[in-house]
C-alpha cells in the first residue's frame, strides 16, 4: 500500500511542531530560576532575541502571502514568537539596567528587521521569487537561532 506525500508532509509536519514546541518550552527552568532569584544573573537573553527573529521571519514564510498550505508552519512560529516575547519580558524585567535597554534595543531591532524584510519582500511581484527570498532569510535566521548560543560562550 502507498503512503500518499501528503500524508508525509502531515506526519513530517505535526511531528516538527511537536519538537519545536519541546525545544520553546525548553527555557522554562531557566526563567523559574530567574523569577526565583529576582536576577538573570549571567544568563545571556541574546538566543531569546535570535529565536525571536527565527519565529518572526518563519512565521511570514508560512502566510499565505509568501507560501501556500503551510499552516503548520504559520501556527507552530506564533507560538513561539509568543513564548519568545514572553521569555524576553521576563528577561527585561529582571535585568540590570545597562542588560534591560541592551535587550529593549536587540528587541526593537528584530522587530524593525522583521518590518524590513516584510515590506522589501511585499516589493518582489514574482511569487516565486518572494518565496525563495523569505526562505532564504528564514532558513539563515534558523541558523543564526541555533548558533547563538555559541556566540554566548565567546562572549
Amino acid at each position: 500500500m502507498m503512503i500518499s506525500s501528503l500524508v508525509l508532509k502531515d506526519a513530517a509536519g505535526v511531528a516538527g511542531n511537536i519538537f519545536a514546541f519541546g525545544l520553546f518550552v525548553s527555557p522554562i527552568p531557566t526563567f523559574r530560576r530567574i523569577i526565583r532569584n529576582g536576577s538573570t544573573e549571567a544568563f545571556s537573553g541574546l538566543p531569546y532575541v535570535y529565536a525571536l527573529l527565527n519565529c518572526l521571519i518563519t512565521l511570514w514564510y508560512g502566510t499565505p502571502l509568501i507560501s501556500h498550505n503551510n499552516l503548520m508552519v504559520l501556527t507552530v512560529n506564533v507560538i513561539g514568537a509568543v513564548f519568545q516575547l514572553v521569555y524576553l519580558a521576563i528577561f527585561i524585567g529582571y535585568a540590570e539596567k545597562e542588560k534591560k535597554f541592551q535587550m529593549f534595543g536587540f528587541l526593537l531591532a528584530d522587530f524593525g528587521l522583521f518590518g524590513v524584510i516584510v515590506v522589501s519582500s511585499l516589493q518582489i511581484a514574482d511569487s516565486s521569487t518572494r518565496w525563495i527570498f523569505v526562505g532564504i532569510l528564514s532558513s539563515a535566521a534558523l541558523i543564526s537561532m541555533f548558533a547563538s548560543p555559541l556566540f554566548v560562550i565567546v562572549s
